[in-house]
């Protein structure tokens, strides 16, 4: 189905974006005014986690990019150039950054109808393509107000709205599940053993180097420049996990993994321990242990990953987890048939989180199909 093609300017009352406040992070205030920036704005919809305020002044200044309720909130510089959404109801009075620009639509055209246009496929590689400058790129004022928009009637407008919405509340819910499920593990180990920290069950200590054989020997860097010309099937672990793949392998068996160096160590924002499994390389980042036969692997990955490491950490510019300081750390240490049971009832969680990944990306990509048919009239 063929609609008409209209330029952005030509069905929207308002193209901008603001600024920073003069003194930027040293003015915002714990409440007043809503300042909007790019991280907060996010393609599932809007966030507000780090949502800053300014005063009634300082507000005051910025009245040209004040939010009205369904503004549609687009990206338009650095990492998250592109991102989209519909400014909330509650934000209406906000004010936005130079990062943020305000689509403020006409009667012709719904606010969720352009949100969801600018998050299409093709639209975003428009984006990728239209983008100026060197080191921060940035789509400009004058660039938005011509761009293309497909304008079909607002009654089909509202029908593609609709499906999109409700394809997008399915992968909203499965998200949820997954955020669910995430805690499943932390909290089997608390109700079967207890805090790791305080020992709250009394189970004997041990310090962790006496339950595991350290293969740290083993390990070894590859410059990614090398890893380039040797790209393959087999997974290649740093301090995070899989950073790449490459055609050879060091390991084949099950091994526990420890982040040795990075911020991660202390802001713990992903697992510090993780199990790999079959063959794969790790580089020096990456403590390497297997079993001794005297601890669980699993219940291992599941302890360090609860306890605080502040005290065995070294390094505040570049936090470092050192062999010496790991093996040190004391660990309780319940019967082994114990840490059996939970190893399986963990086992089983993973294979539900893998069955949910796999459930979570099929929405995905039903929901980018949906997104590519919307605007080609296909829906």
């Amino acid at each position: 189905m063929k609609w008409p093609t209209v330029k952005l300017k030509s069905v929207t009352s308002k193209v901008g974006s603001g600024a920073t406040p003069k003194g930027g992070e040293a003015v915002y205030k714990n409440s007043g005014v809503p300042l909007i920036r790019s991280m907060n704005v996010h393609f599932d919809g809007f966030r507000r986690n780090g949502l800053v305020y300014i005063d009634e002044d300082e507000a005051s200044l910025l009245n040209y990019v004040e939010i009205q309720s369904d503004d549609v909130l687009f990206n338009i510089t650095g990492a998250s150039i592109g991102r989209v959404t519909t400014a909330p109801a509650d934000m209406a009075g906000a004010r936005v950054n130079q990062h943020v620009c305000i689509l403020r639509p006409t009667d012709k055209l719904m606010p969720r109808f352009l949100s969801y246009y600018m998050r299409s496929p093709e639209q975003q590689v428009l984006v990728g393509s239209n983008q100026i400058g060197g080191t921060r790129q940035a789509v400009t004022k004058e660039m938005l107000l011509n761009w293309d928009i497909q304008l079909p009637p607002l009654v089909e407008q509202e029908r593609i709205v609709k499906q999109l919405d409700e394809a997008d509340e399915l992968r909203k819910l499965r998200a949820q599940a997954d955020r669910c499920t995430v805690n499943l593990i932390p909290a089997l180990f608390h109700d079967m053993f207890g805090d790791p920290d305080r020992n709250s069950k009394g189970w004997p200590m041990k310090p962790f180097g006496d339950l595991v054989s350290n293969q740290d020997g083993r390990r070894k860097p590859v410059k990614a420049s090398d890893r380039a010309a040797l790209k393959g099937e087999y997974p290649y672990y740093g301090a995070s996990g899989i950073i790449d793949y490459i055609e050879e392998y060091l390991f084949d068996e099950t091994a526990l993994l420890i982040g040795e160096d990075g911020a991660n160590l202390l802001a713990r924002s992903t697992p510090i321990a993780f199990l790999a499994h079959g063959k794969y390389w790790v580089n020096n980042h990456a403590h390497v242990v297997t079993d001794n036969g005297k601890a669980d692997l699993n219940y291992l990955c599941a302890a360090l990953n609860l306890r605080d490491l502040t005290e065995y950490v070294t390094g505040s510019a570049q936090p470092k987890l050192n062999q010496a300081n790991m093996n040190r750390m004391p660990i309780p240490v319940p019967p082994l048939p114990l840490q059996k049971e939970f190893s399986s009832r963990v086992s089983e969680i993973r294979a539900l989180q893998g069955e949910q990944t796999a459930s979570h990306r099929r929405l995905d990509d039903l929901f980018k199909s949906m997104l590519h048919r919307a605007f080609q009239g296909e829906l």
